[in-house]
């Protein structure tokens, strides 16, 4: 009886110990992140602005973390095929998600079904940038201001095509909003990012875009396209001769871009903080800052509780722009 008990007993302690030591890796593998690469999920092409951004904040990252981050394109639907991988993907801190004010406050209210909510199944960090969007023709169309635009497509009712980065972004609504505001018939030309719809304005292919500033200003810079007016309240210091949308005829309009980094909804909380403090640090970094702004963008680095309260009012500031517009997904 003594050895069978004392058999059990060691017996008992060996499980004890088995099991505290499958425990005992959880608490350091989670002090421990990251210990592989991390995948940022960018819902439009290579070469736009998201991705631009993406590849800037990305790279610094990397060495931040200590960690590669790996850039997963994934366009299409204005963004929410990208946003929709994201949202299913494991909430562990190894998927993040550059989001932008389509995905985030303007595809709600153009979709009449979304593919994953933005407030629910998202982690808001920080936004990243601010951004003006561009009014850029390609230079061998016949206007060269925002008041020629108008008179042109007046008299042409149709005939002036605008691309835009896919339904539902902010290059679109920016147009929608002219459109609406200018009194214009213009005809939209939705593409899978912002990228191939820069390379047929190259081509003329089409007229004119609202592209946001990242991807059209080496372009502009060139010669290669004309820039007719920014769409913020201010003029850009990138670019100081080009005028407003506003003091060029078409008082009150204002369209502003921002681009923000998502972990996954359910991400643990420790994880959440670690990735926040290491974005705000490389959004903080000279360089990183120089970059983007080089872009033509201003650097955003807040809390995630800021980035919350500024999408929730950036939802209904946008929701009310599209209802008013009339714009609607192709």
């Amino acid at each position: 009886m003594t050895h069978r008990h004392t058999s059990r007993r060691l017996a008992l302690a060996t499980l004890a110990s088995a099991a505290a030591a499958t425990l005992l890796p959880l608490p350091a593998a989670a002090q421990a992140y990251p210990t592989k690469p991390i995948t940022m999920i960018v819902p439009f092409s290579a070469g736009g602005t998201t991705d631009i951004l993406a590849r800037i904040v990305g790279q610094a990252l990397s060495t931040e973390l200590g960690q590669s981050v790996v850039i997963d394109n994934r366009a299409g639907a204005g963004g929410n095929i990208g946003g929709q991988l994201a949202a299913r993907a494991q909430a562990d801190g190894y998927t993040l998600f550059m989001g932008t004010v389509g995905t985030h406050a303007i595809n709600e209210a153009l979709y009449k079904k979304m593919p994953f909510n933005p407030i629910k199944d998202f982690a808001p960090l920080s936004r990243v940038a601010n951004v003006p969007n561009l009014l850029v023709a390609n230079p061998a169309q016949p206007f060269k201001t925002v008041a020629e635009l108008i008179a042109y497509a007046k008299a042409h009712p149709g005939k002036v095509n605008f691309g835009s980065s896919g339904s539902g972004s902010s290059i679109h609504l920016s147009g929608e909003l002219f459109k609406s505001m200018a009194k214009v018939d213009m005809v939209h030309i939705p593409y899978k990012g912002s990228a191939p719809a820069v390379n047929d304005l190259l081509g003329n292919q089409i007229a004119i875009m609202f592209d946001n500033m990242p991807s059209a200003i080496q372009h502009v810079r060139a010669g290669k396209l004309r820039a007719i007016a920014v769409t913020t309240a201010k003029r850009s210091p990138e670019l100081p001769d080009v005028p407003t949308v506003a003091e060029s005829g078409v008082p009150g309009y204002e369209a502003t871009s921002w681009f923000g980094l998502f972990a996954v909804a359910g991400t643990p909380a420790p994880i959440v903080t670690q990735l926040h403090k290491a974005l705000v640090k490389v959004l903080n970094n000279p360089d990183v800052k120089a970059k983007i702004v080089a872009q033509g963008g201003e650097v955003v680095a807040e809390t995630p509780e800021q980035f919350a309260a500024f999408i929730k009012a950036e939802t209904a500031k946008w929701g009310k722009v599209v209802k008013e517009s009339g714009a609607s997904v192709d």
